[in-house]
């Protein structure tokens, strides 16, 4: 028996991380048949119709002169706040975070109304939404709602992990107390002053300290069960995980032959600080330095600032680049550790070099780390010696690359591209959620 066709509205944060993760479960959507509308930031008009969905787009703010580049807010944003990300993390609690939920908190009360207009507009079947701030409009739409996390798990909260955005090791929780009380300190009076405005526009009161309601339907978030802390932290049952969510809407690849036709002993490896972390030209300049010097060969996506630096002889870059048809190609990869390039280089088992910048980048560059699936450096301190024997390490342990090799190919079986897909469907259409892989149809 055919299913109804659903329409299915997404509203990821104005990010490329949660927008490309968006993309890749609505494309699946589509091809089953269903409408699939975006109300993404107005910086994405256009770029997502030629994928086959509809745009209801909402301002964030009010509308600049000139036209600007998807994402442009948050790149600018980064750019103004980086001298911040070369403090501890709980030092980057009030110069980074706390500003970052402020300016999330500023659009989210911006574009509340128009958001209440795409609402009445599309009469969704079911709401999807990627973000870490709750939205009115949607909690109080009628129609049943999915949250998903794409940041790093420890988004989801609990005393037997670390805090998120500490960076904290799971195994020694000596430092745990202090970072809490420093960020319930430095964020409790705007998370008080945020979920009275909630409850005010008809929603039900936020937890303590969260900024977003988890959805009684279903909520999906995105890590292996190789890398997760269920076994530390278990989730309710309706908590869904997808081990990887790799897109299938990019471009294909073919690696230039100066890359590709390498010395023996050499690797290829990839670097991507992504669409924000690349934006610290001096940063990029010092790694093209440090990784020039190597013997091995490097695909760079090169980022919105690509015309103030010049790779090394060793190199081929470009702006932006289709990441998931490059990470296939390369022996490793070297990250600031956002949560889609993680999860990516793990879907495709490679291991990292991991250079964490903000936000949950951290906590991903540790949990790496102390998996032994990559190497943490301190971003602006690492020396030339701590880069070239990370890279000896990662390149050298034939062990590890079997190992992640391995998780790669069961990380892929169990497809959570899909899996994501058909718990928004079976939400949609009022069914029981698959609860694993297996269920999957």
């Amino acid at each position: 028996m055919t299913k109804r066709s659903l329409t299915v509205l997404f509203m990821p944060e104005s990010a490329y991380g949660p927008t490309n993760q968006c993309i890749g479960i609505g494309r699946v959507l589509t091809e089953r048949g269903h409408r699939v509308v975006f109300a993404s930031s107005t910086e994405w008009e256009g770029r997502l119709a030629p994928l086959g969905f509809e745009e209801d787009l909402v301002d964030l703010a009010p509308p600049p002169e000139g036209p600007q580049e998807a994402g442009q807010f948050w790149a600018d944003f980064i750019r103004d706040t980086a001298p911040v990300f070369r403090l501890p993390t709980v030092e980057q609690l009030e110069g980074f975070i706390q500003p970052t939920w402020q300016a999330l908190i500023d659009g989210a009360m911006y574009c509340e109304p128009q958001l209440r207009e795409v609402v009445a507009r599309v009469k969704p079947d079911v709401i999807v939404e990627d973000n870490v701030l709750t939205f009115p409009a949607l909690m109080t739409s009628g129609a049943p709602f999915v949250r998903i996390v794409s940041c790093q798990p420890l988004e989801m909260t609990g005393p037997t992990v670390p805090p998120k955005f500490s960076g904290l090791p799971a195994e020694d929780a000596s430092a745990w107390a202090d970072f809490r009380a420093a960020y319930d300190r430095i964020h409790r009076p705007m998370w008080q002053q945020w979920n009275d405005w909630v409850v005010s526009q008809g929603t039900e009161p936020l937890p303590a300290l969260e900024f977003i309601h988890t959805s009684a339907a279903a909520n999906l978030y995105v890590y292996p069960q190789e890398a997760d802390y269920t076994d530390i932290r278990p989730l309710g049952a309706n908590w869904f995980r997808m081990d990887s969510s790799v897109r299938q809407t990019d471009d294909a690849y073919e690696i230039p032959a100066e890359v590709l036709n390498r010395p023996d002993g050499s690797a290829l490896i990839y670097l991507s600080l992504g669409s924000l972390g690349s934006a610290d030209v001096e940063l990029m300049k010092r790694l093209v330095d440090v990784l020039g010097r190597t013997p091995h060969r490097y695909i760079v996506s090169m980022g919105p600032q690509h015309s103030e630096y010049t790779l090394a002889p060793n190199m081929v870059g470009a702006q932006f680049l289709p990441q998931t048809n490059v990470i296939p190609h390369v022996d490793l990869v070297i990250t600031h550790g956002g949560n889609n390039t993680t999860t990516e280089a793990l879907h495709f088992g490679k291991p990292m070099i991991l250079l964490p910048l903000f936000w949950d980048q951290y906590d991903n560059a540790q949990r790496m780390d102390e998996l032994g699936f990559g190497v943490r450096l301190s971003t602006y301190e690492f020396t030339d010696e701590q880069m070239f024997d990370a890279l000896a390490r990662m390149l050298g342990d034939r062990d590890l690359q079997a190992r992640m090799a391995a998780n790669g190919a069961a990380i892929r079986v169990r497809d959570g591209l899909r899996f994501g897909a058909d718990v928004i469907e079976a939400v949609g259409l009022g069914e029981t959620p698959p609860q694993t892989p297996d269920q999957m149809k």
